[in-house]
């Protein structure tokens, strides 16, 4: 296959339940695509099977790929995985529960041709939706860590934590080749270390669907803060370069 445009990649860590119908879902929504693609699957060395169904997908499911990890990188470090080794000129990564739809990415490409290097979608601008909304508490805890987030590292960013980015290649090669958290901090990270660089970053409301059977747990929470804390201080310590 040629260089495609665009190069989905989807994390999985224990993700055989949940794998068929997200990726069977994508293949239906690109059935009819305008630019070729491809669907990388990183398997975050699983303890289930979750590297046999994806290579049982791929009879169903065009243009599917899988990197197998037997060791667990954490999902920072399978994201930067497969933005460093697909080649498309667009990298998007999204998470294998389908939360959001991967042809919200449409809506994505005008802000590429516009000279857009990264393009996030996020579940507070205007026009976003939430299928169902998440518990009052979740979204007071989420709101609370955004905005320390907003006062260390990116003004501006309501919501760094949805899991549907997507970069130009050459954004994707510069942002990953230095980014270090292997954990959910990995985000804004890559988000930070973006904006550091100058990249153009624009953000578009997504239709997020709640999935009950999420892997996040609370303690996340005191991860999120730890990692932050890190970012910033490699900021401003030059650890990056």
């Amino acid at each position: 296959m040629a260089q495609p445009y665009l190069s989905i990649i989807v994390p999985a860590y224990d993700e055989a339940e949940r794998l068929p119908k997200t990726l069977l879902d994508m293949d239906k929504r690109l059935e009819h695509a305008p630019y070729s693609y491809e669907i990388v699957v990183v398997n975050d060395g699983s303890k289930d099977n979750t590297a046999e169904v994806v290579e049982k997908m791929k009879k169903l499911v065009r243009n599917l790929k899988l990197i197998d990890n037997t060791e667990n990188k954490g999902k920072g470090g399978v994201v930067r995985q497969g933005m460093l080794l697909t080649n498309g000129t667009v990298r998007l990564f999204t998470d294998a529960d389908n939360s959001t739809s991967i042809d919200q990415f449409d809506q994505m490409i005008p802000l590429f041709k516009e000279g857009y290097e990264v393009v996030i979608g996020s579940r507070v601008v205007a026009g976003a939706k939430l299928d169902p909304p998440e518990p009052w508490w979740r979204q007071l805890i989420g709101k609370a860590l955004n905005l320390l987030v907003q006062l260390l590292l990116l003004p501006g960013i309501w919501d760094t934590q949805c899991g549907f980015k997507a970069f130009t290649a050459d954004a994707a090669m510069k942002v990953f080749e230095k980014s270090r958290l292997p954990g959910w901090g990995f985000d804004f990270e890559a988000l930070a270390l973006a904006k550091a660089m100058g990249c153009k970053i624009a953000q578009v409301p997504v239709h997020w669907v709640n999935d009950a059977k999420s892997h996040v747990k609370f303690s996340g929470g005191l991860q999120f803060l730890r990692d932050m804390a890190r970012v910033r201080w490699w900021l401003w310590t030059g650890k990056y370069k």
